[in-house]
């Protein structure tokens, strides 16, 4: 089946986040983290079908949910979620601050390897408990690693209690290793430290590289949990649904009663059978043929990248989030990222993401949004071309 991604959609005036908090029409907004594309016809026919029914009362989930899940891990990533261990919310955001609340303490730590996802910073502040960074190192192929000893070091503090894990990482778009994976387990089991994976990126992953569920890799499945949905990847965000899957009986209480206590336990019936649709196999040919189009977009951010030799582009392995360190420009401007961000919305006309907001390790990167048509990345990229000129 032929998908077409090139399609616009008029998405100004809709309500949208990302398209209508800019009140200047002209800015072409390229930040939060969802996608331009209309979503997949098999989810936009499921929901048609259960609109028609005309009522939308609460949802008791149906075992056709969890089949979809199970289902779709076995088949796409080998991996068999024990149904026994599933739980449901409304986001992998509120799941990752319910799993805070149920696992920690108010002043315990929670770790972090920044940058990372801004939410991940709220969601701890919000529990009452202290924000712990491992900072990332760039490695001699530009891509994010882990700086083992200091990981230790931090897992190792007697206060931290629970590591929130990217996979795949946001901003950063590294796809981690089976080998890491497997250190962090280690880790983390040593210190008896809790991980807690987002993995909501996880099906948008660059043709060549593959995405491992945590739960696969680690012997410690006592102190993990796993949260994934299929929002991020076939742009149903605004559904609200996220899974979240936990083997330990006594923590699994404890998160789903922080479920209730946060009031996040009821959930929107077109989330439900948007997820069904999306885990088809319709589904999974939209999903392909998504990924290969956001990377001839990672190609368009190249080309642009190629044009300015001082800037560097980190490699793309997973998410539709492409990293970008333009710290010469801020240095030529004597500006920092943030203020950067706000000239080009005003200057250039572009909105982009300043990288500290996902932590002062992300100073000199801009986050770019390549979840759009080619023409407008294209434009968006050509109005970069523009300002930089004119400096």
């Amino acid at each position: 089946m032929t998908f077409d991604f090139d399609k616009l959609t008029t998405r100004r005036g809709s309500g949208s986040v990302k398209w209508d908090a800019q009140p200047d029409a002209e800015v072409l907004p390229l930040w939060v983290a969802d996608m331009d594309f209309e979503a997949a016809p098999c989810i936009r026919r499921a929901i048609e079908e259960r609109a028609r029914h005309g009522v939308f009362g609460y949802v008791q989930m149906p075992e056709a949910y969890y089949d979809a899940v199970r289902n779709w891990f076995s088949r796409r990533h080998h991996w068999d979620i024990d149904r026994s261990h599933m739980l449901y919310t409304i986001g992998v955001v509120p799941a990752i601050s319910c799993c805070i609340k149920a696992l920690t303490m108010p002043g315990e730590r929670v770790l972090v390897t920044s940058p990372v996802y801004n939410c991940f910073y709220s969601c701890i502040h919000n529990n009452g408990c202290e924000v712990a960074e491992s900072p990332l190192r760039i490695n001699a192929s530009g891509m994010y690693e882990m700086d083992w000893d200091e990981f230790e070091r931090q897992c190792a503090n007697e206060k931290t209690r629970l590591f929130l894990l990217c996979n795949p990482h946001n901003p950063g778009g590294r796809i981690w290793s089976v080998d890491e994976l497997r250190r962090i387990s280690t880790i983390c089991q040593r210190h008896d430290v809790w991980v807690v994976s987002d993995e909501i990126h996880n099906e948008l992953v660059m043709p060549g590289n593959h995405y491992t569920p945590y739960y696969t890799v680690t012997t410690d499945l006592d102190h993990s949990v796993a949260l994934t949905s299929a929002s991020k990847s076939f742009n149903i965000a605004g559904l609200q649904l996220a899974s979240i899957v936990c083997a330990n009986h006594d923590a699994r209480r404890r998160i789903d009663r922080a479920i209730n206590i946060n009031e996040v336990c009821d959930v929107n019936p077109f989330g439900v059978v948007a997820t069904i649709a999306a885990y088809s196999d319709e589904g999974a040919e939209w999903l392909d043929g998504l990924n290969r189009y956001v990377q001839q977009n990672y190609e368009l951010v190249r080309q642009f990248a190629d044009r300015h030799p001082q800037f560097t582009l980190m490699p793309l392995e997973g998410t539709y989030l492409a990293w970008l360190n333009v710290s010469p420009l801020c240095q030529h401007l004597g500006i920092n990222v943030e203020q950067l961000e706000q000239r080009l919305i005003s200057e250039a006309k572009i909105y982009f993401n300043a990288g500290t907001h996902y932590g002062t390790a992300g100073e000199g990167f801009l986050r770019i949004n390549m979840a759009c048509q080619h023409s407008i990345l294209t434009e968006a990229l050509q109005r970069f071309d523009r300002f930089i000129a004119q400096q």
